[in-house]
């Protein structure tokens, strides 16, 4: 490129600023190197022809093989495809290439070492953020690739005062935008600024153009900005100018002249619309290869914005299960106290008749006894029971304190009667006895009489921990009712839970509540197998699966002293209120060509091997019996044969 070389962009007009050297209609011309590596300000009101003086200028370097790059705010420059093979980048469905900040280093690449003009169409995004990062990385690019390559390139930016206001407020791409033209000139990257205020923009850059070209302003503080710069002769006739009529104030000349810049070429996207039929000019298209270029990039965007958008999701994933499991474990904390609880209030109901040195109460069903000395012992329904007997034990307690012989005259004195309902207090259902002065005195002893055998701490604790911290140890019967009941008090579908449990052994609750009928919501899922895992009936089996725990419950219930046959007469009869019949007597990994082929056991067969009595228990060689209760449970029956 010659350092001669000149485009022929207006010629000179007449009137006030007009150039005394020159005749009328003489051509107008700019050095090409000044144009492409200076700095220059375009400014004019709407409609004084700003926007085609920048036209003109870029027609003119397009044609003789200059390359260039239009930040258009405004989506008017696309016209210059009616002629010229450009890119159009932006974010429009209309652009050759939609692109983002991801595409800066590409853009920057085809711009300066493959010579291809690019407008940059940021009129389409609306997020002005992303515009603004597009911009910043676009010219970070450019200003690191010029630093090597020293290339003369010219840089247009529409609207300049968006991006380096005077007021204050530029953010991080005005300043860029200054470095630009503070430092751009001696790496070869120029910068055209175009503005139709020129009072809004920073004048640190005005003041450093090397051409500035004013053509019509009207308002005050725009002609002051002539006054200072040109003098007051131009302030005053710039209100006078016609279109595309300018005043072009030049360092390499040191002269300002009135000139009239010609009329753009090609279609002018950019006119104020009239009534005429808008008819779109056929553009000329890109190379495939540079838009594939640039969609590759795009298409690698949208492949990580997918893998994080999958990553997100599978976080969200997590953290409902983690949430889930804090869940569980705060309820699993929760049934823990409840047994603590529950343990301790077993104890004091089992030591307090002992406190005063008495004996239980006939027909006491919390300690294990009955009236008629069945050896049997009752269940403790809930641990709300569970308080009031400790309630009330207290209160027996008290009782026995006021009934105990004071000051006055005692049995060994006068052999006074005591009543025996007196020392026990109103919760004992015996009759009413007297006792003797021996009787009153061991009253007063810290240890209870011989022939009370007492439950210690350790076997109350014992007997109140197993069989899920709710049943104490009993007989075959209070075994089978006491599951049941809690399998009848289930919801229907958390007890089609349970069937699923039987059948697979282990599963997860997801698994099992859509068995039963339900749907795949993990939510609904867990609130129905809360009240399952609740009532003891599964157990947690690691890595979020449960296992079915009924048999576990029963050999509990009697201290693993029964042999699996027993065990699996008991589970079968408590099976019965929640198992069809067509699967009850096949084993819960059964297949179902097994169920097919046997017919199972009628309901009165199975009934008749299920129910009995106390009369014919002894016809049932596989029932327990008292042999495999544990000696705590043991020494409650005989303590209430006694």
């Amino acid at each position: 490129m010659s350092e001669e070389e000149a485009i022929h962009v207006a010629d000179v007009s007449e009137g006030i600023g007009g150039d005394a050297t020159a005749e009328p209609g003489s051509p107008v011309e700019l050095p090409v190197v000044d144009v492409l590596t200076g700095r220059s300000f375009i400014t004019g009101k709407s409609g004084s022809g700003k926007s085609n003086t920048a036209s003109v200028v870029i027609e003119n370097l397009l044609s003789n093989g200059f390359p260039v790059m239009i930040v258009d705010t405004d989506g008017e420059y696309y016209g210059l495809k009616e002629e010229y093979e450009i890119l159009h980048a932006g974010a429009d469905d209309e652009c050759d290439i939609v692109v983002s900040p991801e595409h800066a280093e590409k853009l920057a690449t085809l711009a300066l070492e493959q010579n291809v003009p690019i407008i940059l169409d940021v009129s389409g995004y609306l997020e002005e953020d992303t515009a603004n990062e597009l911009l910043l990385e676009v010219v970070k690019q450019l200003f690191a690739k010029e630093k090597r390559m020293k290339k003369p390139f010219l840089l247009v930016i529409e609207e300049c005062h968006e991006y380096i206001p005077e007021g204050g407020g530029m953010d991080e791409t005005g300043k860029v935008l200054i470095k630009v033209g503070k430092r751009g000139r001696k790496h070869g990257l120029g910068i055209v600024g175009i503005s139709q205020r020129p009072a809004d923009v920073k004048k640190d850059f005005i003041t450093q153009c090397d051409w500035l070209c004013w053509h019509r302003l009207t308002w005050d503080n725009d002609t002051k900005v002539v006054g200072r710069i040109l003098g007051s002769k131009y302030a005053s006739a710039v209100e006078d100018l016609g279109d595309g009529e300018a005043f072009l104030m030049t360092d390499w000349d040191e002269s300002i002249r009135r000139i009239q810049f010609h009329r753009k070429e090609t279609f002018d996207a950019g006119a104020t619309p009239g009534l005429d039929d808008f008819e779109r000019p056929e553009l000329k298209s890109v190379s495939s290869d540079l838009v594939g270029e640039l969609q590759s990039i795009s298409d690698e965007k949208e492949r990580r914005e997918s893998e994080i958008a999958d990553l997100k999701q599978e976080l969200q994933k997590k953290d409902r299960r983690i949430a889930d499991l804090e869940r569980e474990l705060e309820e699993a904390r929760d049934l823990s106290d409840m047994a603590d609880q529950f343990a301790q209030a077993l104890l004091g109901k089992a030591e307090a008749p002992y406190r005063g040195g008495g004996r239980p109460p006939a027909g006491d069903e919390r300690l294990g006894g009955t009236d008629d000395g069945d050896e049997g012992q009752s269940v403790l329904k809930s641990y709300d029971e569970a308080v009031a007997a400790t309630e009330e034990s207290d209160a027996d307690a008290e009782a026995e304190t006021d009934a105990a012989p004071g000051p006055g005259p005692s049995a060994a004195d006068g052999g006074a009667e005591v009543d025996a309902d007196a020392a026990t207090g109103d919760a004992a259902t015996a009759d009413a006895a007297d006792v003797d002065a021996t009787a009153a005195d061991s009253a007063d002893e810290p240890n209870p009489p011989d022939d009370v055998d007492p439950v210690t701490r350790d076997d109350v604790a014992e007997s109140a921990l197993r069989f899920d911290e709710a049943i104490e140890l009993g007989t075959r019967e209070a075994v089978i009712d006491e599951l049941r009941s809690r399998i009848e008090s289930l919801p229907e579908l958390s007890r089609g839970m349970l069937r699923h449990y039987r059948r697979e052994g282990a599963s997860d609750p997801v698994a099992a509540h859509i068995d039963a009928g339900g749907d795949g919501d993990s939510g609904h899922a867990y609130s129905r197998h809360r009240p399952i895992r609740r009532a003891g009936l599964i157990r947690h089996a690691g890595r979020g699966s449960y296992a079915y725990a009924v048999p576990d419950l029963v050999r509990e219930a009697y201290a693993d002293r029964l042999d699996e046959a027993q065990v699996d007469e008991i589970v079968r009869a408590v099976e019965r209120v929640f198992v069809p019949s067509a699967e009850l007597d096949y084993p819960p990994d059964a297949a179902p060509a097994e169920v097919g082929d046997r017919a199972p056991a009628g309901d009165d067969e199975a009934e008749e091997n299920t129910d009995t009595d106390g009369a014919d228990g002894d016809e049932e060689p596989s029932a327990p019996t008292d042999a495999g209760l544990s000696d705590a449970a043991r020494r409650f029956a005989e303590r209430s044969e006694r």
